[in-house]
């Protein structure tokens, strides 16, 4: 049943009938660093550049996808950052990658780099994945509205790179938070801090 429900979920929506718990507080510095660099600025050393994508649709829900690797694991979508590439473009073309959505609109963004580090295990996977060893991310954060159809939502993404998620939904801010996995929800929580005007 799961199996035939993850395949279904590539092209439609799951709803989640989990109730709301309430947002973490954000009590974590350790784990979650905040640098006041603009855009352009370089991150922390030791930091893989990246960007992260708080998609929200009319209804004010944001966007979330469990990962294929870790079905459990829901998630923004986000990606790193190409050399001499903006965030901005690159937050753009990461979206298209992952989802298949092109049809949205950038209304904010955290003023700052906000970092994460991976705990050990993730770590030396990537290590042998990327073939470098970064710390953590280091990510740059956008608001986006999508002005689209749902019909455009493609977890298979653009072709251009092989699809990360099984399953997507429309999730309250504490659900975000909720099926984050633990690492990031420190950087999830002040993200949401950040565009809470934006999601009433």
């Amino acid at each position: 049943m799961a199996v035939l429900w993850r395949s279904f979920s590539l092209y439609s929506p799951f709803h989640l009938s989990v109730p709301p718990k309430p947002i973490y507080s954000y009590s974590s510095p350790s784990s979650c660093t905040c640098s006041s660099s603009s855009s352009m600025e370089a991150p922390p050393q030791g930091y893989r550049r990246n960007v992260g994508i708080c998609l929200i649709s009319s209804s004010k829900k944001i966007f979330s996808a469990s990962r294929l690797d870790i079905p459990s694991a829901w998630q923004m979508p986000q990606g790193g950052i190409d050399d001499n590439e903006d965030p901005k473009v690159a937050a753009l073309r990461e979206l298209k990658e992952e989802t298949g959505v092109s049809s949205a609109e950038i209304l904010a963004e955290v003023p700052y780099w906000l970092t994460y580090d991976f705990p050990p295990e993730v770590r030396e996977k990537l290590k042998h994945q990327w073939g470098s060893n970064w710390k953590g991310q280091a990510q740059k954060w956008f608001l986006l509205k999508f002005t689209g159809k749902e019909e455009e939502i493609n977890l298979l993404g653009d072709g251009s790179e092989k699809p990360e998620f099984g399953e997507w939904s429309w999730m309250t801010p504490e659900q975000i938070v909720e099926h984050a996995v633990d690492f990031k929800k420190p950087v999830y929580n002040k993200v949401l801090e950040v565009f809470t005007p934006y999601l009433h």
